[in-house]
């Protein structure tokens, strides 16, 4: 894939539909999107515009510029929106046809206003894989994912592929965990799958503990269906029937979202008992940490799921071979679940098309600090660190200059200036003294 371009289309079938949408992710809420929905649906309502629907979505990513509004299928992105402005978007836009060129995105060099979502350069410069539904499409609607190749994936692996065929075409994609350690995904599931022990487990470790950093809330409150899915998918590889969410207590809208998923999941047959009619079942728990930072860490994060103080222990035994319980456990990250469905669905040939030779796909990083552009950026492994900053994020507000970029938390290091060049991947990283960790910068 060389078109960095958002391809986010509205299915046919909603053509006739214009769909305004608004952002509900955390950053929005606390500047009172769910009064703007809410005022939206009734100014809607009061003018009888019976072919307009008013729903909400997770975060789009550019989050200094919410509250954001976008009205499909024109893609038109409205900033910094305010309950008094709802009246003046209905009558003007979706009556009149006129754009209000006063809440739309602006050029922050030139001042030109941009109103359409696809040209804005913040997304034209990135590349969108995990986080492609994420602003699309209604969190709280399973039928939203269906409608966009929602458990398709999980589908093809569970009527047309045997365990070790999964594990292989992961493993031939090339798919380090995003966790931070960038462990050969396929590496991991099939040392799991064939250690011995019976039951096996799976663990999703969503304890986002690192400062700054906000990838995966976003992505699961935008989209949690996907992580069910890559999480789905990977329990049948391993063969595993019972799987974990550990989260984080400090991520309410989040834990609130994915067990609406996991209900709705249960009822149209995606997860539970029997799945799809194939003989396999897995359930999902969710486990809220308490907000120690050490449970981060996947041996700590174990022991508080069983109950105990979340403390780390010696490696080895790796939780392969000896996790939850005695058990063989796979643990894996939120961003390394959320690329699974398309792995499967695309080919693992797609997947190590993208990205540099050691580190396939993308990878999702919340820029954040003394930037002109923050929020969730997503972009091919091995991205030059400029690109990111000056080319996505715009560059140092008020034409300072850069002087360094942290990445990879409190673990991770400060890259200078004269590192501007370097490639985004995990062992370009390593080489100057910092890691990528799970994504904060």
């Amino acid at each position: 894939m060389t078109d960095r371009r958002i391809a986010f289309e509205p299915m046919a079938e909603e053509a006739e539909w214009r769909t305004v949408l608004i952002c509900r992710g955390t950053g929005c809420e606390s500047s009172r999107s769910a009064e703007i929905q809410t005022e939206m649906e009734a100014e809607t309502t009061r003018l009888g515009l019976a072919d307009v629907r008013v729903k909400f979505t997770g975060c789009h990513g550019f989050c200094q510029y919410g509250p954001i509004v976008v009205i499909e299928p024109e893609g038109v992105f409205y900033t910094q929106v305010k309950v008094e402005d709802v009246p003046e978007i209905v009558q003007s836009h979706l009556v009149d046809d006129q754009i209000v060129m006063r809440l739309v995105y602006r050029d922050p060099v030139t001042a030109e206003p941009i109103p359409h979502y696809r040209d804005i350069p913040f997304y034209h410069k990135q590349q969108r894989i995990i986080l492609r539904r994420c602003g699309h499409i209604c969190p709280e609607e399973i039928d939203d994912y269906l409608a966009y190749e929602g458990y398709e994936a999980l589908r093809k692996t569970l009527l047309n592929l045997e365990p070790e065929a999964v594990i292989q075409e992961i493993k031939r994609s090339g798919l380090r965990g995003r966790g931070g350690a960038g462990f050969p995904t396929g590496l991991k599931w099939q040392f799991t799958y064939q250690a011995s022990g019976d039951p096996k487990y799976l663990v999703c470790n969503f304890d986002e503990g690192d400062p700054g950093a906000f990838m995966n809330r976003s992505e699961v409150e935008g989209d949690p269906h996907c992580l069910l899915e890559g999480m789905a998918i990977a329990a049948y590889a391993i063969g595993a029937n019972q799987g974990f969410v550990y989260g984080r207590a400090e991520y309410p809208l989040a834990i609130q979202r994915l067990r609406k998923a996991i209900a709705q999941a249960e009822e149209r047959g995606f997860l539970g008992d029997d799945i799809l009619g194939s003989g396999f079942s897995f359930h999902i728990a969710i486990k809220e940490g308490a907000g120690a930072f050490v449970c981060g860490e996947e041996t700590a994060l174990m022991a508080s799921i069983e109950g105990r103080r979340g403390m780390p222990r010696p490696r080895p035994p790796f939780p392969a071979q000896s996790g939850l319980w005695g058990k063989p456990t796979l643990i894996n990250n939120v961003g390394t679940y959320f690329n699974v469905p398309s792995i499967i669905l695309n080919g693992a040939d797609w997947f190590a098309r993208i990205g540099v030779e050691k580190c396939r796909g993308t990878k999702v990083f919340s820029l954040v600090g003394k930037v002109v552009n923050s929020g969730l950026v997503e972009v091919p492994m091995g991205t030059p660190l400029h690109e990111i900053i000056f080319g996505i994020g715009g560059g140092i507000p008020k034409g300072r200059k850069f002087k360094a970029v942290q990445t990879g938390g409190p673990s991770g290091g400060c890259i200078p200036a004269s590192l501007l060049d370097l490639p985004v991947d995990y062992d370009s990283l390593t080489e100057v003294g910092s890691i990528m960790g799970s994504g904060g910068m």
